[in-house]
C-alpha cells in the first residue's frame, strides 16, 4: 500500500511540476524587442519605403499588448515576435532602398563627370 502511495504522490507532483512548467510567463521582454524594433525601422524611414511592413508591425505590437492585457501570454508573445520580423522586414527593405538611391545617384554624377571629361578632351 505505501509503494502505491508513493507512485501516486510522485505522479501527482511531476503532473503538478509539468503543469507548472507549462504556464507560460508574460512575454514582457519580447514585446520591448519587438517595440523597439518598430520604432528603429519608423526612425530610419520605413513610413516612406516599407509602410506596409511597418503598418502590420505596428498592428502586432497592438494585439500582443492586448493579449498581455487579457493574460494570453502564448498568443502575445507569438504576435510579438512576429512584429519583430515585420519590422525588421521594413528595416531591411528600407536599407535596400535608400541603397538604389545612393546607387543611382552615384551613377547619375559619375554620368555627369563622364560628360565633362568628354568636353575637355574635344
Amino acid at each position: 500500500m505505501d509503494k502505491k502511495l508513493n507512485w501516486i504522490s510522485a505522479l501527482l507532483v511531476a503532473g503538478w511540476v509539468a503543469g507548472c512548467a507549462s504556464t507560460a510567463l508574460p512575454p514582457t521582454e519580447q514585446i520591448a524587442v519587438s517595440k523597439a524594433s518598430v520604432t528603429r525601422a519608423a526612425s530610419l524611414g520605413g513610413n516612406e519605403y516599407a509602410p506596409m511592413e511597418l503598418k502590420s508591425a505596428t498592428e502586432k505590437i497592438t494585439a500582443a499588448e492586448q493579449a498581455m492585457s487579457d493574460e494570453e501570454y502564448v498568443k502575445a508573445k507569438r504576435l510579438a515576435e512576429q512584429a519583430e520580423v515585420d519590422a525588421k522586414l521594413a528595416e531591411t527593405k528600407t536599407g535596400l532602398a535608400k541603397a538604389e538611391i545612393a546607387i543611382r545617384n552615384a551613377e547619375e554624377s559619375n554620368r555627369a563627370l563622364r560628360e565633362e571629361i568628354d568636353r575637355g578632351a574635344e
